[in-house]
C-alpha cells in the first residue's frame, strides 16, 4: 500500500518530535530507532524510509527541536525567570535542547553541530533586541553573557543530585541575572530635567 506524501511528511514530523523529546530526554546514544518509532507509533522497519541513519536523525530532530523551542522573549528577566524555574529544570524531555543536548552535540556529525551553532546565533540575536544597553556591540555582549549564564545554570542545576543546591543555583543566576539588567538600565542618563 502507497503511503500518501501528506501521510509521509505527518509520518516525519512524528518521528521528529519523539526523537527530540527522547533526545532530551535521555541523550542521543541510550535511545535507539527502535525507541523513536515506538514513540512516534510507527514500525521500527519503517524507519529507513524516512532517513538514512541515526545521526541523520539526530541532525534533523535536533534542527526540528531547537525551532521549535523558541519562547517569546518579552524582556531578559521575565525570561530569566521562566528559563531559571524549577518547572523548567524538571522538564528534560520537553525543556531546552541547548541545555539538554549541547555538550553531546560537540561528538556529533557536522550537520547536527551546524544546528546548534545555527540556533545559538539567533537565540543571541533574539537577546540582543531585548537587551537595555545602548550600543548594538554591548547589547550583544549582554546576549550572550546572559545565555551562557542561563543555560551553563540549568546543566549545572540539573546535574545536581542536591535538590538545594540546584535550586539555589538556579535562584542565584537568576538574581544576579535581574541585578546585571537593573545596573544597565539605571546607566542610562535620566530624560528627565
Amino acid at each position: 500500500m502507497k503511503v500518501s506524501r501528506e501521510r509521509v511528511a505527518e509520518n516525519r514530523e512524528r518521528i521528529l518530535q519523539a526523537a527530540g523529546r527522547l533526545f532530551r530526554e535521555r541523550g542521543f546514544d541510550p535511545v535507539t530507532l527502535a525507541d523513536v518509532m515506538k514513540a512516534a507509533g510507527l514500525t521500527h522497519g519503517g524507519f529507513y524510509g524516512y532517513f538514512d541513519s541515526k545521526e541523520d536523525l539526530i541532525a534533523a530532530a535536533l534542527a526540528d527541536t531547537l525551532a521549535r523551542t523558541r519562547p517569546n522573549i518579552e524582556s531578559l528577566s521575565a525570561y530569566a525567570a521562566f528559563y531559571l524555574s524549577p518547572e523548567h529544570r524538571d522538564d528534560l524531555a520537553g525543556g531546552c535542547p541547548t541545555a539538554a543536548l549541547a555538550a553531546e552535540t560537540i561528538r556529533q556529525a557536522p550537520e547536527a553541530r551546524a544546528a546548534m551553532t545555527s540556533s545559538i546565533r539567533t537565540q543571541i540575536a533574539r537577546m540582543s533586541e531585548k537587551s537595555p544597553e545602548k550600543t548594538p556591540a554591548k547589547r550583544r555582549q549582554t546576549a550572550i553573557a546572559t545565555w551562557s549564564a542561563m543555560v551553563g545554570a540549568m546543566v549545572l542545576a540539573r546535574v545536581s543530585d542536591d535538590r538545594e543546591l540546584s535550586d539555589e543555583i538556579l535562584t542565584q543566576t537568576r538574581d544576579w541575572l535581574d541585578d546585571v539588567a537593573h545596573a544597565a538600565s539605571n546607566s542610562f542618563p535620566s530624560t528627565r530635567s
